[in-house]
């Protein structure tokens, strides 16, 4: 099971990850330092957007060109060459991804909060989680039917920008992917707000399930694939 799990490793993260990583370091570093400038002092809601980025980009190129790379070493053919084994493999490596990304975001978070301003670190990366698993998900099951990394993600980024339109104009609803629990909106009621977060995380929640569900099923086409 180590050595299932190194080896799927090696694979997930290969080649550009490292650059997507960088990318979302130097992100966080750059938003935060225009955050300090700018309002000069930080609150947790704050803390919640500066670090929904950088997750976002972490989880970006996995499940983007994670098909792409299977099928460009031929992984693929492998994988359909054994019944009903790809969905264990993809299985596998998508809850590595979330570990580790999910890994990165809690070091982060610490960082924030020795250096920024006190919070609960497991609690902010726990909401963190759903809009980032939400749109890994997502990505997944586009990445099936589109097969190509470059393509998927150009496609991703478009969802992901028409969500965040509509997150601005139902900022507070349950509606929103993006919904920030640790800001509270003026004239709203702590319990109202508790069980708008709920929802939101629940319609999270089947949405990520059913995503990932497609994908799977998606994988049973192997004349797409090969």
């Amino acid at each position: 099971m180590f050595n299932m799990g190194r080896y799927n490793l090696k694979i997930i993260f290969a080649n550009k990850f490292i650059w997507f990583l960088l990318a979302s370091l130097a992100f966080f570093a750059g938003v935060l330092l225009i955050t300090l400038f700018s309002k000069g002092k930080i609150d947790t809601a704050t803390i919640f957007n500066l670090l929904l980025y950088p997750g976002l980009l972490l989880v970006f190129y996995p499940t983007v060109f994670g098909i792409q790379n299977d099928e460009d070493t031929r992984v693929l053919e492998i994988l359909f060459g054994i019944p009903n084994y790809r969905y264990k493999v993809w299985l596998v490596r998508l809850l590595l991804i979330y570990l580790v990304v999910f890994v990165i975001l809690v070091m982060l978070a610490l960082f924030c909060s020795w250096a920024l301003v006190p919070f609960p670190v497991f609690n902010m990366a726990w909401h963190l989680m759903f809009p980032i698993f939400f749109l890994g998900t997502l990505a997944f099951l586009l990445s099936t039917f589109i097969k190509n990394g470059i393509g998927t993600g150009v496609v991703i980024i478009i969802i992901g920008i028409a969500f965040m339109v509509l997150g601005s104009i139902v900022s507070s609803s349950k509606w929103n992917i993006f919904l920030n629990p640790f800001s509270q909106p003026d004239g709203k009621s702590e319990n109202a707000w508790k069980i708008i977060v709920q929802d939101n995380r629940i319609i999270l929640t089947v949405g990520m399930v059913l995503a990932l569900l497609g994908g799977l099923t998606s994988l049973q086409k192997r004349e797409r694939f090969i």
